[in-house]
C-alpha cells in the first residue's frame, strides 16, 4: 500500500491509497467511500484485490479522513465543501488518477452505498468501464429499511438542523450518527433524502444527472437485512442507471452462512471465500470498453 496525494481541477490535494498487485495487473478499481465512512475501512477488500491481480485507488473525499486539512482537525467549522464537489471534483479527479496508473486496463468501480450513486454526477463517467454497487441505494427516507425509517426523520427534521446550527458543521461522532460532515455535505444530503427524487435541487425539483448516459455493465450486490437501506431503495437508485446492463444480487445472510451482513458487513474479512469470491470473479470477467 502506497499513500499519495491528488489534485483535484480545483487544486484541492486528497489523500489516497494504491494498492499495487505483485503480478501482472487485470483491472484497476476506485474505490468511493459510503457517506461518513474513511477509506482506511475499506483496506482488507482493497487488499484481498490487490491480492488476486486487481490494482485498487481508494481515497478521502474532502473534509473526510485522511483529506482533512490540519486547520479543520479539531472542528471541521467553516470547511466549505457540498456533495457535488464530493462527484465533479474528487471523485472525477480519482477516476483520472487510476487512468493514469493503470491505462492499459479496464477501470472499474466498487462503490459503496454514496460511492454507488454519484458516478451520474461525475464530469468524466464515461472512463468507466464497469462498476460494482454495494449496498447502494437512493437514500430517500420513506424508503429506509423499516428500523430506520421509524427514526431517520429524527435526524433530518431535528439532530441535523439543530445541531449544524450550534457547530457550524454536522458532529456526527458526537451523535453516533454517520461521522462528522461539513455543512455543506449534510444540508444537501438532508434536502436529498427527504425528496422522492432523491437527487434534488434546492427548489425541490428533481435534478438533471447523467446517469441515464451511463451504458456499463453494473452488478448490484444488496443484502436482505441492510438495516439503512430497503430493497425500493436499491431498485430506485438503479432505476436512475437506465442505459447500463444491471445484474441485481439481494442476498441473503443464509446464502452465504453467515447470521448477518447488514449495510457495512460486506467488507469485513469474514466474507472473504464467499461475497468477496463472487465479486472478485464478476470484476475480474468486466472487460474494457476503451481497449482493443
Amino acid at each position: 500500500m502506497e499513500t499519495i496525494q491528488i489534485v483535484t481541477a480545483d487544486q484541492t490535494r486528497l489523500t489516497a491509497k494504491k494498492f499495487t498487485p505483485p503480478s501482472a495487473v487485470k483491472a484497476v478499481v476506485v474505490m468511493p467511500a459510503a457517506m461518513g465512512v474513511a477509506q482506511s475501512f475499506y483496506v482488507p477488500f482493497a487488499e484481498f484485490l490487490a491480492e488476486n491481480g486487481i490494482a485498487v485507488l481508494s481515497f478521502d473525499y474532502r473534509g473526510m479522513g485522511e483529506s482533512v486539512p490540519s486547520q479543520f482537525r479539531a472542528s471541521l467549522r467553516g470547511f466549505k465543501a457540498n456533495i457535488l464537489d464530493w462527484a465533479e471534483q474528487d471523485y472525477n479527479a480519482a477516476l483520472h488518477a487510476a487512468k493514469a496508473w493503470q491505462p492499459a486496463v479496464p477501470l472499474l468501480v466498487v462503490g459503496h452505498s454514496l460511492g454507488g450513486q454519484l458516478p451520474g454526477l461525475v464530469p468524466d463517467h464515461h472512463l468507466i468501464d464497469g462498476m460494482l454497487t454495494v449496498g447502494s441505494g437512493s437514500g430517500y427516507w420513506r424508503e429506509n429499511a423499516p428500523q430506520l425509517k421509524r427514526i431517520v426523520w429524527l435526524m433530518w427534521y431535528f439532530a441535523v438542523p439543530v445541531s449544524t446550527r450550534l457547530c457550524g458543521y454536522f458532529p456526527g461522532k458526537k451523535l453516533r450518527m454517520v461521522g462528522n460532515l461539513p455543512k455543506g455535505v449534510i444540508y444537501q444530503w438532508s434536502r436529498w433524502c427527504r425528496s422522492p427524487h432523491y437527487f434534488s435541487e434546492r427548489s425541490g425539483a428533481r435534478m438533471q444527472t447523467a446517469h441515464h448516459k451511463i451504458q456499463i455493465p453494473i452488478l448490484s450486490m444488496s443484502f436482505t437485512d441492510d438495516e439503512l437501506m430497503s430493497r425500493r431503495n436499491i431498485d430506485s437508485l438503479h432505476d436512475y442507471y437506465s442505459g447500463a446492463q444491471i445484474e441485481r444480487r439481494h442476498i441473503d445472510p443464509k446464502d452465504v452462512n453467515a447470521k448477518r451482513i447488514g449495510h457495512f458487513g460486506f467488507f469485513r474479512p469474514q466474507f472473504r471465500h464467499t461475497l468477496w469470491q463472487q465479486a472478485l470473479q464478476w470484476l475480474a470477467a468486466t472487460p474494457s470498453k476503451h481497449l482493443i
